[in-house]
């Protein structure tokens, strides 16, 4: 089972997302905040790391630091459209739960070869 890191700043949107992915039978990991993320990133091994987009993109990439010190799967992070992309980030997707999850299924299935910053 596909073990993945969200986080996020807003916690009604961290829940809906472990759901969602729970439901397709991913085991996740949510951390809701930033000392909550940065203690998640450096216990646990992922195969996945997902960034919700209420977080700031300094706090982003710091995250993405941080997690990359500890493991080396890769990371999604969500965006809206026309927001920049995140340095350090392998892909970034749209917010919509279903283009997130073909996204996902696609890289854990070793199907989306890793090009920074595809939608």
């Amino acid at each position: 089972m596909f073990h993945i890191l969200s986080v996020s700043y807003d916690e009604a949107l961290l829940n809906s997302r472990q759901l969602i992915l729970q439901d397709r039978g991913y085991r996740v990991t949510s951390a809701w905040g930033f000392q909550s993320a940065l203690h998640a990133c450096q216990v646990g091994r992922y195969d996945l790391f997902v960034l919700g987009h209420s977080i700031p993109a300094t706090d982003k990439e710091a995250l993405i630091h941080e997690f990359r010190a500890h493991c080396s799967a890769p990371v999604i992070a969500l965006a809206r459209i026309n927001e920049p992309k995140v340095r350090g980030a392998d892909y970034q997707s749209d917010t919509e739960p279903k283009l997130l999850v073909e996204l996902i299924q696609r890289i854990l299935k070793g199907g989306e070869a890793k090009e920074p910053g595809s939608r």
